[in-house]
């Protein structure tokens, strides 16, 4: 039995990450909630994941804009939805979260770009 949001669903899986997080970020504000992901205790017994398991997702931070700011600002812009006053802000109050969760090939891409633009990022 297909799902009354099946539609919905599949719109969402072809948007790029940089999307969906707009995407989030505009539902937090039309309906003035936040996202808080729920931590759980692992149930008794259960045994942790392997630490030798590979990494999906990283956290990228632009830790320092370096001496090209306007070049990191317009660097910034591409790999995010940012506005350029939002791109400013982002990059003169740095470190700043440019993306929570991105795939490992999307998280390379964005800390490349900006890299060559002379900032310093770190993925996490």
């Amino acid at each position: 039995m297909a799902s009354k949001y099946e539609h919905l669903i599949e719109e969402i899986s072809k948007m790029s990450v940089m999307d969906l997080a707009q995407f989030v970020k505009d539902l937090q504000e039309r309906f003035g909630v936040t996202a808080v992901a729920a931590v759980a205790a692992p149930a008794e017994g259960a045994a942790a994941a392997p630490a030798a398991a590979e990494k999906n997702e990283f956290k990228v931070t632009l830790k320092e804009s370096g001496a090209e700011t306007i070049k990191v600002i317009k660097a910034l812009r591409t790999v995010t939805t940012l506005s350029l006053g939002d791109a400013k802000k982002a990059v003169e109050s740095a470190p700043f979260v440019v993306a929570e969760a991105a795939p490992k090939e999307d998280a390379q891409k964005i800390k490349k770009a900006l890299e060559e633009a002379g900032a310093k990022v770190e993925l996490s």
